[in-house]
C-alpha cells in the first residue's frame, strides 16, 4: 500500500509536466519561488537518493545529483542550460533504485537517518510516510505551477 501510494505521487509529478515544452517546465511562474516543474523533477531526485541510497542502502557518502553544499539551491536554478530527458531519466532511474532497494526490506527495518541536523533512527515504514508526504506537498505545488503556465487544472 505505502508503496502503491509513492508510485501514485510519482506519477502525478511526471503528469503536471506532461504536454509542456521546456521552457513551460522552466519556468518559475511565483516571482518569489525558485520552483518550476522541471525543478521539481530535479529536486525529487535528490530526495529519492537520499532515503532510499544514502540511508536505506547505508550509502552516506553517495554524493547528492544536483544539491551542492556551496550551492544549496543548484537543484532549483539555474535550469537555463538543463536537459529535460536527461534530468527526467536521472529522477526515473532514483525511483526504479527506490524500489528495488526498498524490496530489499522488511517495513520495520531500522536504519540511522538525518533529521534536525543529526541522526536518528527510521524505519523503511517511516521513509515512506516521509516520501509521500515529500511528494503530495510538491505535487500541490506542481498543481499552482501548472495552472500559472497554461491554466490546466486537475481534476
Amino acid at each position: 500500500m505505502l508503496e502503491g501510494w509513492l508510485d501514485y505521487h510519482r506519477a502525478t509529478l511526471l503528469a503536471k509536466c506532461a504536454g509542456l515544452d521546456d521552457e513551460q517546465r522552466k519556468r518559475r511562474p511565483v516571482a518569489t519561488s525558485l520552483m518550476s516543474l522541471h525543478g521539481l523533477v530535479r529536486h525529487l531526485a535528490d530526495v529519492e537518493r537520499n532515503w532510499f541510497r544514502r540511508v536505506l542502502r547505508r550509502q552516506p557518502d553517495l554524493p547528492a545529483l544536483f544539491l551542492a553544499e556551496a550551492a544549496p539551491d543548484a537543484g532549483w536554478v539555474p535550469l537555463g542550460a538543463a536537459d529535460w530527458a536527461a534530468d527526467l531519466a536521472t529522477w526515473q532511474a532514483e525511483c526504479a533504485a527506490a524500489r528495488q532497494e526498498a524490496a530489499a526490506h522488511n517495513l520495520d527495518d531500522v536504519f540511522a537517518g538525518p533529521r534536525g541536523g543529526r541522526l536518528v533512527d527510521c524505519s523503511l515504514r517511516w521513509i515512506y510516510n516521509h516520501m509521500i508526504e515529500e511528494y503530495a506537498r510538491h505535487n500541490g505545488h506542481a498543481d499552482l505551477i501548472r495552472e500559472l503556465i497554461d491554466g490546466t487544472v486537475s481534476t
